[in-house]
């Protein structure tokens, strides 16, 4: 039995033309002799009703004192709903489908609600369903504990829901359908000229993501790398073979994809940062930001230290909670808000002298100050005010000459 699995985002399920399209990438599917088990998002983005944001809504997220377990009861509502209604479109399509939950898909996750983890996958009711169906459809982003409590694991679960799948069904292939084309050079709609890269590795594909490429999860790059399961990520709205992740060239296996010095420019907006100094304990500063923080269930992220204080960034809607508790320890806090963080993301970067020196002068060229700055073998970060992202985004996929295949 040859399976594909193939994943559907919210943009891909929001309306019955949507839908459609989605369809007829399965039935290709089925024509080209797969079975084929159909991960689905919940419908829509913020503002439809039965969208993730749209359902924490009901409950006033993230002002709300809502428990995790009971968020997670509500979150896992909107992939139910898309998973029914899109194997009731696939059977008035003339297939043989059905839907089930996370659960009786065979996820069972850890009790880290909102963000837990998969700890094992048991396929079996899976592949005895695809003895006599043509199509499965999972909700996708949701499992369940030992308890039975349903669970959903983190924003992109979806895609982390489909990685899982394709590993444990041994797929040939794990399709991500999106609204790109495929991985691009950096968001097109910030980048005119941003194009489709034709095939990237795994390594390079999750560094893109853990900076703010949106299109596809980390978290399910690394299962597929795990279980050597190439990826193809596509578009919904065309039959362009969209990008190939795997770790090999298309067709010479065995073979690793030559690093480029630049894979993509990647950002993440709506941040603050924050800076706190202290000129009396600076170890003890340094303990209890991070700390009162993690306590808060706020993640910090750019982080830097020195012997005076510390500055990091935090999504923007924690700002007010996160001034709150460490005006409450006695600290003065200094925040900019409106912020945005810039990456520059490539294997080829380890080693090679002069690419901070580019970054630097071509933002300092283009009149885009640089709030702070990090890097690691891999990606070279700045944050920049929000008001210069498409600047500063623009700007580097030229320097770096990305736009051209």
């Amino acid at each position: 039995m040859k399976i594909l699995v193939q994943k559907f985002g919210g943009t891909s399920v929001r309306d019955k033309e949507s839908r459609a399209r989605a369809i007829s990438h399965i039935e290709k599917a089925l024509q080209e002799g797969y079975k084929v088990v159909v991960t689905v998002s919940a419908m829509g983005r913020k503002g439809d009703p039965y969208a993730t944001d749209s359902l924490l809504d009901l409950v006033q997220f993230p002002s709300s004192d809502i428990s995790d377990r009971e968020q997670d009861m509500l979150m896992s509502c909107g992939e139910t709903i898309s998973s029914v209604v899109f194997a009731h479109e696939l059977l008035q399509s003339g297939l043989r489908a059905a839907s089930f939950s996370g659960a009786a898909a065979g996820f069972l996750t850890n009790d880290d609600f909102t963000r837990a983890k998969i700890l094992r996958m048991d396929p079996s009711r899976i592949l005895q369903e695809l003895e006599t169906h043509d199509v499965i459809v999972v909700a996708g982003f949701q499992g369940k504990t030992e308890l039975g409590d349903i669970t959903t694991i983190g924003r992109g679960g979806s895609d982390t829901s489909a990685a899982a799948l394709g590993a444990a069904l041994k797929a040939e292939y794990i399709d991500i359908f999106t609204d790109v084309e495929g991985i691009m050079t950096a968001d097109p709609r910030l980048v005119e000229s941003a194009r489709a890269l034709h095939a990237v590795t795994y390594n390079e594909i999750c560094n893109l993501a853990y900076q703010g490429a949106k299109v596809i999860h980390p978290r399910a790059v690394e299962i597929a790398m795990h279980a050597k399961v190439p990826m193809r990520v596509r578009s919904t709205y065309s039959d362009d073979p969209g990008t190939l992740v795997s770790a090999s060239r298309e067709g010479e296996r065995g073979n690793d994809l030559p690093d480029r010095l630049v894979t993509g420019i990647a950002h993440m907006a709506g941040l603050s940062q924050i800076k706190v100094q202290s000129k009396e304990d600076p170890s003890k500063l340094q303990s209890e930001v991070f700390k009162s923080m993690a306590e808060a269930n706020i993640s910090v992220d750019f982080i830097n230290i020195s012997p005076s204080g510390v500055s990091y960034t935090i999504d923007s809607v924690y700002t007010h909670q996160a001034v709150s508790i460490l005006e409450d320890l006695g600290y003065e806090p200094e925040v900019k808000e409106g912020c945005a963080k810039v990456s520059t993301v490539g294997a080829g970067i380890t080693g090679v002298p002069g690419v901070t020196a580019k970054i630097v002068q071509t933002l300092i060229d283009r009149g885009v100050q640089i709030l702070q700055s990090a890097d690691s073998h891999t990606t070279i970060w700045v944050l920049v005010k929000d008001e210069d992202l498409i600047q500063a985004v623009n700007a580097l996929h030229d320097i770096f000459e990305l736009n051209v295949g």
